[in-house]
């Protein structure tokens, strides 16, 4: 792939609205872009989804860029990269880290994409031109605020309502919004809010129809999933648990879900995103893009992951401008009625809005390769 230079952006993006979960609230993103560039001038996008705490996982803004530095750029320097497929195996002997890994791996999919003059989405098997997506809201001040911001996406037409919730934000609200919007597609994302002594509690929440309670439990569990599965009528969604194609093994043979949420950087990249996809597609598991307040890059990576054909649930890739007052993608990603268009450019299929791009960088390296 004559892989020439590799850039490390750092930038931070104000939220247009404070965004709350069980574990942290975000009114602004710092993230890493990565641009791989090629002999010919071609440039491959992949985006670390890290947070500048470790929050989510063990990861951070910081140790990606410490690892992509360190670690795995000197990795792709230690032959030529012929497919994109070959980068995983490359970084298999760094232990997790694995938002750092998707971000590299990601420009170069990007990359590999453009050079073949096709779509990212093309390149990766997926045959959907149009996908459905749904949207993530956050906890809210107070029940009114949440059921103002349901209705709203639910005229615009998204197709599915995720709601975070934490113990004390929970059933009683979930229990409100099911009575204001008796037929919507509905779930609660819990974000490991909660233990197996809330087993009863949590009980409840098959009275609301809800289409999956999402990671319930701790953040790296799959057993007392299995026992909560086992009480519960819900299907439960296994979203941290799941780092790899052998978590997901795991999990489905336990019956510790009945949904697995996809992440691309969650799980270290596209190409193992995909073995989860198939494999869950074998096991007729179906699957879902999570989101992790992506810009427009990440959304575009996710859109194409979204088009395989297990894809079946309604993804978190919302339109840009539910986040952000401006991306750094042009056109930005709309939803219309909770369908996006897969777009048919070469790579992810969007241009750079290079004026934002330098806009909210705020330090960024270059390493040339050999």
């Amino acid at each position: 792939m004559n892989l020439k230079q590799v850039t490390i952006r750092r930038l931070n993006m104000a939220l247009k609205a404070p965004f709350t979960t069980s574990f942290g609230t975000f009114t602004d993103r710092e993230f890493l872009i990565i641009e791989v560039r090629d002999g010919d001038g071609k440039v491959g996008y992949g985006e670390s989804v890290a947070f500048a705490s470790p929050w989510y996982n063990e990861e951070t803004v910081d140790t990606n860029v410490h690892m992509i530095e360190k670690f795995l750029v000197p990795a792709l320097q230690e032959k030529p990269i012929t497919h994109p497929e070959e980068v995983s195996e490359r970084f298999a002997f760094i232990r997790r880290n694995n938002m750092a890994k998707s971000a590299v791996e990601g420009a170069i999919w990007d990359l590999y994409a453009k050079q073949q003059n096709k779509p990212l989405a093309e390149v990766l098997g997926g045959v959907a031109k149009q996908i459905d997506v749904g949207v993530s809201i956050g906890i809210k001040d107070s029940v009114e605020d949440l059921i103002e911001t349901v209705q709203s996406h639910v005229d615009a037409g998204y197709k599915r309502i995720k709601i975070k919730i934490k113990p004390g934000w929970d059933i009683d609200v979930l229990r409100e919004v099911r009575k204001q919007f008796p037929t919507i597609q509905m779930m609660g994302d819990a974000n490991s809010a909660y233990t197996l002594e809330d087993l009863d509690h949590l009980k409840q929440l098959d009275d609301l129809n809800l289409t999956m309670v999402e990671q319930p439990l701790e953040h790296d569990d799959i057993i007392d999933h299995r026992l909560l599965q086992e009480a519960m009528t819900t299907p439960i969604c296994l979203d941290e648990s799941i780092h790899s194609l052998a978590d997901a093994k795991k999990a489905i043979a336990l019956g510790s879900c009945k949904i697995i949420n996809i992440k691309i950087g969650r799980v270290g990249g596209l190409t193992e995103a995909k073995r989860i996809h198939d494999y869950c597609k074998e096991q007729d598991i179906p699957v879902w893009c999570g989101g992790m307040l992506e810009s427009g890059i990440g959304r575009a990576h996710n859109i194409a992951l979204t088009t395989l054909p297990q894809f079946i649930l309604p993804g978190d890739t919302a339109s840009s401008a539910n986040y952000w007052h401006k991306d750094i993608i042009s056109p930005e990603v709309v939803a219309e009625n909770g369908v996006i268009q897969v777009p048919t450019g070469a790579g992810i299929g969007y241009d750079i809005n290079e004026e934002a791009l330098e806009e909210f960088t705020v330090d960024r390296s270059t390493i040339e390769l050999d």
